[in-house]
Parts: C-alpha cells; sequence; structure tokens
C-alpha cells in the first residue's frame, strides 16, 4: 500500500529561532504512510520566498501547505488525493476552524470570519460550508492548501512581491491555464484567530492592503468586489458633507449588521453572535484602510530582498 502511495511533501514557513512549530508535530500525525511523507520547515522573514525555495528543494509530487500553528485533521491526505484522482484537479483545500477550546474572545473572531456580512464567500475559508466543489481563490486559503508540485513550479510559484495574498495570485494564474481547484468542507485544520482585539483588526488590514497590491500586479475582475469596503471608508468620510442624506444612506448597513448578527446568534449563541456586529463593522473598517494603503505601496520587485536571504530547510 505505501509504494502505491504518492510522496507528499508538507510545507511549513517559521521563524528564525522559532521552538514551537505544532504543524510539524500534527503532520507526522496524519494518516499517511510515514515512509511516503516528507516535512519541510522553512525559517525566514518572508514566508512566499522561504515557501518557494522549499517547494525547489521540495521531493513530493503533492505538495501539503500549512502554517506554523495549522493543525490538520489525521484524514486530510487521504480526502484530498480523491480529488487528485483527476488529472485536471491542481489545488484542494478547506477551511480554517476555530478550535472550540480557543479563548472566548477568539471564538467571536471566528464567527465573525465566518460571517457573510465580513468576508462574504471567503468565509468558507472560514467554515464548513457546502459540499465539495470546483471552486477558486475567494474560498481556499493558503494555511491548508494542497497542490501538485509540478503546477506551481510552472507558473513560478508564489509573487514573492506579495505577502499576504500570494497565493490568491497564484490560483488565479491556474484557473487561467484550465487547472481545476477543489474546496472541500471535510478537508479541515484547526487554527485560532488573532489572541487580541488590536492583532485582528491589524489581519483585516493587511489582507486589505494585500488584496489592493495583487490587484496592482495580477488585476481580475474577481478583485472588483474587494473595492467595497475601501469606499465605504470613503463614504464615512464624506459623512460631514452629506449631512442627513449621509446617515439616510447608512441605514441599510445597519440593518445589515443587525441581520447578520441575529444569523450568528442562531448558529454561535448569542453573546458571540452579538459581539459579532461591531467586529464585522471593524472588519470593514481595517480592511477598507488596509486597501487604500496598498494601492500606494511599493511592490514592485521583492518587498525586501534582505528577507529573502539565509532562508534554512529543515527536515523533520
Amino acid at each position: 500500500m505505501s509504494e502505491l502511495s504518492p510522496l507528499v511533501t508538507v510545507i511549513i514557513p517559521a521563524r528564525p529561532g522559532q521552538a514551537d512549530v505544532p504543524a510539524a508535530e500534527a503532520a507526522r500525525a496524519l494518516s499517511y504512510p510515514q515512509d511516503r511523507l516528507e516535512v519541510l520547515i522553512a525559517r525566514g522573514r518572508q514566508p512566499s520566498a522561504q515557501r518557494n525555495l522549499a517547494l525547489r528543494r521540495a521531493k513530493g509530487e503533492l505538495i501539503y501547505f500549512l502554517d506554523d500553528d495549522a493543525v490538520p485533521d489525521p484524514g486530510n491526505l487521504q480526502r484530498a488525493l480523491m480529488h487528485f484522482s483527476n488529472a485536471r484537479v491542481q489545488m484542494v483545500g478547506g477551511p480554517s476552524l476555530c478550535p472550540a477550546s480557543a479563548p472566548f474572545l477568539e471564538q467571536a473572531f471566528g464567527v465573525t470570519l465566518a460571517s457573510w456580512l465580513a468576508f462574504g464567500p471567503s468565509r468558507a475559508r472560514y467554515s464548513a460550508i457546502g459540499q465539495p466543489r470546483e471552486s477558486g481563490e475567494k474560498e481556499l486559503i493558503l494555511c491548508n492548501l494542497l497542490a501538485r508540485r509540478q503546477a506551481v513550479l510552472d507558473l513560478g510559484g508564489f509573487d514573492e512581491a506579495l505577502y499576504p495574498n500570494e497565493e490568491n495570485a497564484l490560483m488565479d494564474s491556474l484557473v487561467k491555464s484550465r487547472g481545476v481547484l477543489m474546496y472541500d468542507p471535510a478537508v479541515a485544520i484547526d487554527r485560532r484567530p488573532r489572541p487580541t482585539l488590536r492583532a485582528f483588526a491589524r489581519m483585516a488590514f493587511t489582507y486589505g492592503r494585500g488584496r489592493a497590491e495583487q490587484f496592482r500586479l495580477h488585476p481580475t475582475a474577481g478583485s472588483i468586489a474587494n473595492f467595497v469596503p475601501p469606499l465605504f471608508v470613503l463614504f464615512l468620510l464624506m459623512m460631514p458633507i452629506l449631512g442627513g442624506l449621509g446617515v439616510v444612506l447608512l441605514i441599510p448597513y445597519f440593518v445589515a449588521l443587525f441581520l447578520q448578527g441575529a444569523a450568528s446568534v442562531l448558529r454561535s449563541g448569542l453573546v458571540t453572535g452579538l459581539l459579532s456586529i461591531p467586529l464585522v463593522s471593524l472588519v470593514h473598517l481595517s480592511y477598507g484602510l488596509g486597501f487604500w494603503r496598498g494601492l500606494f505601496t511599493q511592490v514592485a520587485g521583492k518587498r525586501d530582498s534582505a528577507q529573502t536571504e539565509g532562508i534554512q530547510i529543515e527536515q523533520r
């Protein structure tokens, strides 16, 4: 059985000197023949470059990208192999779920991430939604993503000028080349959200900046919807000019917040559901501000060439 299984390389970016890499231990606990599993930790300060270097050194036919704190379900590889039996499938991914053991505030962050009003179709990255299906960059996430190694190499790997959103640009390119991307809600990982309100807001800001930079370097129609939060921020800045009209125009937004909050209460309980209401607004504001920032950042070439030097690859 072991010799019939494809060789899989798990790639995990980590910081220099980082002692605790939970994903490495979890990767070795995957239900897969150990002699057909390679685990590489890429240490450095530029995750896109770390993944690219590890990708070039990997021996696996299939690559499983995990973040350092991701804990995959033991059956993920076996589940993903069913999709890769179709030669057209180039990537398989699933959600990053907030573990039940996470603190209360992180649980509220998880509910917010999984809400439609906060992240639209990308909520599937944070909640197991629907059935296995052909998908795209809006639903798949790099902290839990499997890919055919050669398909990624043929496209030059991840764009090292982008972080985050390097995987989004790559997935768009795979779709353009007629590759199939699969979302499977059962291919899941446990991963805790950010631990503090400030860190959560910074995450949304970074996502917005990364999306704007991606749009500048790799424009696609799929990014048009991401202009809504920055336009909302612009609208709020114009409130002193709009006066009463601006207040009236905000009413549908508050109605949408209430309806989303009610849905979250029914799904996740009263307290976390109610707390998610202001958190959704925080996401909109932070993401919108980050998007405006990303429209004016320097993204020509690598973000910081010094960060791409000294990357170390170690095998676990």
